[in-house]
C-alpha cells in the first residue's frame, strides 16, 4: 500500500479541482507546507502579486498605482512586492461540526495601503465584501463563512525616523465549499489577492480601495 492508498477519494478529488483553476496571471503560486493540527488532510498554497512593468497600459489603483509611480523613471529592475495570501484546503473525513461539512477553505491576504487611510472605519468592509462578491461572480457556491479584517500601522523611529509610515490590510477568512470542486473558490480567492494589489479588473460592483498618494 502506498501513501495515496490512504488518501480519501474525496480529498483527491478536491486536489485534481484545484489544479483546474485558471489563476490570473499577475499571481505567482506555489505549494507550501500545510499546517498539520488543523485537519488529517490538508494542502497550502502561497501567492504573491508583484508590481507590473512601467510600461504597462492598465489603469491601476491602490498599491499598483503607487509601485507604478516608483518605479517610473528609475533603471531599477526588482520587483514590488504588491500582495502576498495563503490559500489552504482542510479535510476531515469524519466531518466537523464547526465547519458544517468535511472540507474548509482558509484563507490569508495582506496588502500595504496609505497611512492616512488607518481611520477609515469602511476599510474593513470593503474588504470583506471583496470576498463575498469574488465568490459570488464565480459562482463558488459556500456555507459558513467567516472571517477578520485588520488595520496594521507601522511607524519609525530613531534612527528609523526617516522612514514613512505605513499601513497593511490584513484579512483571515474561512468559509466551507458546497462541495469538493474547489476550482471556483481557488479562481475566486485568486482575484481578491490581486483585488487587494490594486490590479484591475474588478468584478462589477465592487468598490476599489482609494488611490495611494503619488508622491
Amino acid at each position: 500500500m502506498n501513501a495515496l492508498d490512504k488518501v480519501p477519494p474525496e480529498f483527491l478529488h478536491a486536489l485534481g479541482t484545484l489544479r483546474k483553476a485558471q489563476c490570473r496571471g499577475e499571481l505567482h503560486l506555489a505549494e507550501i507546507p500545510a499546517p498539520a493540527r488543523l485537519a488529517p488532510f490538508a494542502v497550502a498554497l502561497g501567492a504573491e502579486v508583484l508590481a507590473p512593468g512601467p510600461g504597462t497600459a492598465t489603469p491601476l489603483h491602490g498599491p499598483a498605482a503607487m509601485a507604478l509611480a516608483a518605479a517610473s523613471g528609475t533603471a531599477d529592475d526588482d520587483e514590488t512586492e504588491l500582495a502576498t495570501g495563503r490559500f489552504i484546503l482542510l479535510h476531515d473525513p469524519e466531518g466537523s461540526a464547526v465547519w458544517d461539512g468535511e472540507f474548509r477553505i482558509v484563507t490569508y491576504i495582506r496588502a500595504q495601503l496609505e497611512p492616512e487611510m488607518g481611520n477609515d472605519e469602511m476599510l474593513g468592509t470593503v474588504a470583506w465584501t471583496w470576498l463575498v462578491e469574488a465568490l459570488e461572480n464565480h459562482k463558488a457556491p459556500y456555507r459558513a463563512a467567516g472571517g477578520t479584517a485588520t488595520r496594521v500601522l507601522s511607524e519609525s523611529f530613531g534612527t528609523l525616523a526617516e522612514r514613512p509610515g505605513s499601513i497593511d490590510i490584513e484579512l483571515r477568512a474561512s468559509w466551507t465549499p458546497a462541495t469538493s470542486d474547489v476550482t471556483a473558490h481557488l479562481e475566486a480567492w485568486s482575484d481578491m489577492v490581486c483585488t487587494f494589489a490594486g490590479l484591475p479588473p474588478l468584478p462589477e460592483g465592487v468598490t476599489p480601495l482609494p488611490h495611494r498618494r503619488r508622491n
